[in-house]
């Protein structure tokens, strides 16, 4: 579906629209993007403010809206801010830290029309995800959250970032997500920005990467989860591969969402709001691709010059820009500008060498 009255060629509607509400947090996690902490942060955008944002992400299309941070549940008005999306017909979502969720403000996000909320633990143990979140306490907090979330019939899923420290528990934290009755386990492999760089040396290697996504896939028919590799958009490289191999047509009968879904949709499908109301194709990309001050939401999806690059596909450079697969992956484009300051640049962490000729 192309863009409300727009020409053939325009966008497809955006899918999913990531929010950072605000930039606040209690925590001081080693992998955050924004580096965020208790703040205060200028420039938040105010009640009004947010709900004109959601009349202009309405009329782009019915996308799935993430109110994300810093922590979400320390803006005030998080609850109005979720009713009023509900209300204008977005699938609201949240992604709190789930330390400040306990069971009276679990029923407000679900009276509010919050449909899921995700928590990231990032270890299998209170001592591995402590360490990694930099504060003790904060494993048996969020434990203690996804309880109360379930009390208010709140569903939830498990993120997760993976790096060379948790890779071995990958596993274990995968069971303790289908215990805790998760719908989906979304495992993120870290892009090094923000505070993230420090963990830059922790980032796997890309032979790591195949093997890790090749796991993924196994687990695909074991697991009673939706499981699904996050800023890894090689995984829909790999999908297809081992699905040829295994002389399977990747069809939403066999695959599921996954068949539909696709690697990197920054600017295609997806984009990012910051808490001043700048537009990134992602927030793992610190690159401005329009200011919800000065522009609707609308004219940013459809005119941000940056957004186009992305969506040209057979303009990227390197391997990216020939891949038989460029249109199921894409690669990360935030993990290229972190590595080369070239955002078009093929994905560093792909081992994979194209049948197709270099261009």
């Amino acid at each position: 579906m192309g863009h409300p009255g727009g020409k053939p060629g325009d966008p497809a509607s955006p899918r999913l629209v990531a929010w950072e509400v605000t930039r606040r947090c209690g925590l001081s996690c080693r992998h955050c993007r924004a580096a965020a902490n208790k703040g205060p942060y200028p420039g938040e955008l105010s009640t009004e403010k947010c709900f004109q944002v959601i009349d202009e992400i309405a009329a782009t299309g019915s996308p799935i809206v993430i109110l994300t941070g810093g922590d979400p549940m320390l803006r005030e008005n998080i609850y109005e801010i979720a009713r009023y999306g509900t209300d204008k017909g977005l699938k609201m979502v949240m992604s709190p830290c789930g330390t400040l969720l306990n069971e009276e403000n679990a029923g407000k996000l679900r009276d509010a029309g919050i449909e899921r909320i995700s928590i990231s633990i990032d270890g299998a143990t209170a001592e591995t995800h402590d360490d990694f979140r930099r504060v003790p306490g904060a494993f048996d907090e969020a434990i203690k959250g996804i309880e109360n979330a379930k009390k208010a019939g709140l569903e939830f899923q498990i993120n997760t970032t993976v790096t060379k420290v948790n890779l071995a528990e990958l596993p274990d934290i995968l069971q303790l997500a289908i215990d805790l009755g998760a719908v989906a386990f979304h495992p993120f492999l870290l892009v090094p920005t923000g505070r993230g760089k420090e963990l830059a040396a922790q980032e796997l290697s890309p032979e790591q990467y195949e093997e890790t996504l090749n796991w993924v896939y196994d687990q695909r028919d074991v697991v009673p989860l939706h499981f699904k590799p996050t800023c890894a958009p090689h995984y829909y490289r790999i999908l297809r591969q081992r699905a040829h191999e295994d002389g399977l047509k990747v069809t939403p009968e066999e695959f599921g969402m996954d068949a539909r879904a696709k690697g990197c949709l920054g600017g295609q499908g997806f984009c990012f709001i910051s808490y001043k109301g700048e537009v990134q194709i992602c927030g793992f990309l610190d690159v401005k691709c329009g200011d919800l001050n000065e522009q609707s939401f609308g004219e940013v999806w459809s005119g941000s010059p940056v957004f186009k690059q992305m969506r040209d596909l057979d303009g990227y450079h390197g391997r990216c820009g020939y891949c038989e697969y460029r249109r199921f992956c894409g690669g990360c484009r935030a993990r290229a500008f972190e590595l080369t300051g070239d955002y078009l640049a093929e994905e560093p962490y792909c081992v994979y060498e194209p049948k197709a000729k270099k261009k």
